[in-house]
C-alpha cells in the first residue's frame, strides 16, 4: 500500500505543514504485543470530528484501538474539535503521517468528501465511520439508524398513540438525522391521531440549542406537549430540562439514542422512556478489524464483520458486507443491531459492563425497578 503514496508527495508536505499551523490535536498510540493477526506494521488513521463527545473516548476509540492493537498494528489520531475546515486537514495530516487506512467520523459528510477523494485516489481505503460517506470508495460501519429511528417510534406511539409530538431532530448535515426521521415515518406520520406541532434540525446536535427548541415549543403550545422524540441522548438531556422547568419531566415521554449514562439514569428515574442503546465497543471492534483487512488489500466487497460479536449487536445480514444505497450512490456496509433499553431491560447494560449499577440506579427509589434491586 505504501509505495502508492509517493504521488501524494507535494500533497504530504503541505498537510504537515497545514496542521503544525491548525487547530487539530493528534495522538498516537504504538501497538502491544506481537501481532498475531497478520496486522504487523499496519498505521491505522482515525479522524475524529469532536472526540469530546463522551462515548467516543469512552468505547469506540478504546475498542478500535484495542482491535488494531491486537493484530500488531498502529493508531494514529485526530480531532477537530467540531471543525469541518479542520477536519479536512486533518486527514491530510493522517495520510501524510503514513497512515494505510483512514477511519472517519464526519463533521460534515459533504464537506469531507474531497480529503475522503484524495486519499482513495491515493490507494488508502477509507471507512466512514458511524456517519454515511457518500462515496462508493468509502465503506461505510454504522448501526441500523432507520432501525434506531423505528424503534423510537415503535416505544414511543406505544406509550402514547395519540396527541402533540415534538421531533428534535440532529445536526442537518449529518445523514444520520435523515436516516432516524426516515424510521419514524410509518409509525408517527402515518398515525392520524399523532399532531407533529414542532420538529426542526438541531445544529451539532446539541444539548443547549436542544433545550431552547423545547422552551420554546413548550410555549408556543401553551405546554400542551404529549411526547418528544429526541433523536439522541444529549439533546435528550436539554429537552427534559425544559420539561422539568414547567413541570413535566416524567410526564411526557421522551425518546434517545446512544446509551449514554445520564440518559440511563433517567430511563431508571422515569424522566426518559428509552434510550436506543448502540453498543459503541462492538462498533469500535469492528471498525478496527475492518481497517486491518482493508489495509490489507481485502476488497471492499470481501469485507467480513467480526464473528464473535455479541448477539445483542451481530448484524442481521451476517457477517459479510452488504451494497447500502442512499440517493443513488452505493457503498459497501456493516450494519450493526441497535438495543432499546427500557425500564424493562435495563439490567442488559449493567451485565455487560456497560455502566456499572450504582450509576444507573443513582437516586431510583428501591424497589422501584427490577434492575436497581
Amino acid at each position: 500500500m505504501k509505495t502508492k503514496k509517493h504521488i501524494w508527495a507535494l500533497v504530504a508536505v503541505l498537510a504537515l505543514l497545514a496542521a503544525a499551523c491548525g487547530d487539530g490535536d493528534t495522538t498516537e498510540t504504538t501497538a502491544g504485543g506481537d501481532g498475531g493477526d497478520g496486522g504487523d506494521g499496519i498505521v491505522v488513521g482515525i479522524s475524529w470530528n469532536n472526540y469530546a463527545q463522551p462515548r467516543w473516548a469512552k468505547a469506540d476509540g478504546p475498542a478500535i484501538i484495542e482491535a488494531v492493537e491486537a493484530a500488531g498494528g498502529t493508531v494514529i489520531e485526530t480531532d477537530a474539535n467540531d471543525s469541518a475546515e479542520q477536519q479536512l486537514t486533518d486527514v491530510d495530516s493522517l495520510v501524510a503521517q503514513g497512515a494505510d487506512v483512514l477511519i472517519i467520523l464526519a463533521k460534515d459528510a459533504e464537506a469531507i468528501l474531497p480529503a475522503v477523494r484524495r486519499a482513495t485516489e491515493a490507494g488508502i481505503p477509507v471507512i466512514g465511520y458511524d456517519r454515511l460517506i457518500a462515496d462508493p470508495e468509502a465503506f461505510y460501519i454504522t448501526f441500523n439508524n432507520q432501525g434506531v429511528g423505528t424503534i423510537m417510534a415503535e416505544v414511543i406511539t406505544a406509550a402514547v398513540p395519540a396527541g402533540n409530538y415534538a421531533i428534535v431532530k440532529g445536526h442537518a448535515a449529518d445523514p444520520n438525522a435523515d436516516f432516524l426521521r426516515a424510521g419514524m415515518e410509518e409509525l408517527v406520520d402515518g398515525n392520524p391521531d399523532i399532531n407533529i406541532v414542532c420538529e426542526d434540525y438541531n445544529d451539532n446536535w446539541d444539548t443547549n440549542n436542544a433545550r431552547n427548541m423545547m422552551d420554546a415549543c413548550l410555549a408556543a403550545n401553551n405546554n400542551e406537549i404529549d411526547a418528544v422524540i429526541s433523536e439522541n441522548d444529549s439533546m435528550a438531556t436539554g429537552v427534559v430540562a425544559a420539561l422539568d422547568a414547567v413541570g413535566l419531566a416524567g410526564t411526557v415521554p421522551v425518546t434517545g439514542q446512544d446509551g449514554d449514562l445520564p440518559a440511563i439514569n433517567r430511563v431508571a428515574l422515569g424522566t426518559q422512556l428509552v434510550s436506543v442503546w448502540k453498543d459503541a465497543f462492538g462498533l469500535g471492534k469492528t471498525a478496527g478489524e475492518v481497517a486491518i483487512q482493508l489495509a490489507q488489500g481485502v476488497a471492499l466487497a470481501d469485507v467480513k464483520a467480526p464473528a464473535d460479536l455479541e448477539d445483542h449487536v451481530f448484524p442481521e445480514a451476517g457477517v459479510d458486507a452488504q451494497p447500502f444505497e442512499t440517493n443513488g450512490i452505493e457503498v459497501w456496509s456493516i450494519i450493526l443491531k441497535p438495543t432499546p433499553i427500557t425500564q424493562d431491560n435495563l439490567n442488559l447494560v449493567i451485565e455487560l459492563g456497560w455502566e456499572p449499577q450504582d450509576a444507573v440506579c443513582a437516586g431510583v427509589e428501591p424497589g422501584t425497578v427490577d434492575a436497581c434491586g
